[in-house]
C-alpha cells in the first residue's frame, strides 16, 4: 500500500457519513457502506457548489462503485458556462489517482500523496509531474458541509493558487445543505 494511503483516514467518520448522505440522492440513506481503496473519500459523494465573482461553480460525484468514483465539475457566469470537467478517483497499482479531463483535451492524473487531519478538517493531497498549472489538488473537508477545494502550481515561474469554496447541496433543488 502506498504511503497516502497509510496516512490517510481508513473510512469516513461515522457521524459524517450519517448526516452528509442526504446530498440530494433520494435513496442516498439506502446506500451501502463504501469499502476498499476509495471507502476514504466516499462522503464526497453528492453536489456542491460555490460561488466567487458571479461565477458559480459546482462538482457532483457518484459513490464508489466497481472501484471507480465518477464525477463532473461545471463553472458558469449567469448567462454561460466557461468551462467543464469530467473526474475520476481510481486505484492504481501504484496509489490512488484523481484524473480530469475535458472534451478534446488531454487527461491530467494526480496521485494522492497525502492524507491528513487537521483538527476535525481532513485534507487530501493529489500531485502531478510536470510544469502545466496545476501541479496540486487539495481537497479539505471542514466541518458544517463546508469542502474547500484548492488549485496550485506555478505559472510563468511564480507559485500561483486558488480556493474554491464549496458547501454541499441539494442534488436537485440545489439549496444548501444546513448542518
Amino acid at each position: 500500500a502506498s504511503d497516502a494511503a497509510k496516512e490517510a483516514p481508513k473510512e469516513a467518520p461515522k457521524a459524517a457519513a450519517k448526516d452528509e448522505g442526504k446530498g440530494g440522492a433520494k435513496d442516498a440513506a439506502a446506500e451501502p457502506a463504501a469499502t476498499g481503496p476509495l471507502a476514504m473519500m466516499a462522503w464526497l459523494a453528492g453536489c456542491w457548489k460555490g460561488e466567487v465573482n458571479k461565477r458559480e461553480f459546482r462538482e457532483f460525484w457518484h459513490p464508489p462503485r466497481g472501484n471507480l468514483m465518477v464525477g463532473v465539475s461545471r463553472t458558469a457566469l449567469p448567462e454561460r458556462t466557461t468551462s467543464f470537467e469530467y473526474l475520476r478517483l481510481e486505484p492504481r497499482a501504484d496509489g490512488i489517482y484523481y484524473v480530469s479531463g475535458s472534451p478534446g483535451k488531454p487527461e491530467s492524473a494526480f496521485k494522492l500523496v497525502q492524507g491528513a487531519r487537521d483538527g476535525n478538517d481532513e485534507i487530501y493531497t493529489f500531485k502531478r509531474g510536470g510544469a502545466d498549472f496545476p501541479s496540486t489538488l487539495v481537497y479539505r473537508r471542514a466541518g458544517g458541509g463546508w469542502l474547500y477545494i484548492e488549485v496550485a502550481g506555478q505559472v510563468k515561474g511564480r507559485d500561483d493558487k486558488v480556493t474554491y469554496p464549496f458547501r454541499r447541496v441539494d442534488c436537485e433543488t440545489g439549496e444548501f445543505i444546513r448542518k
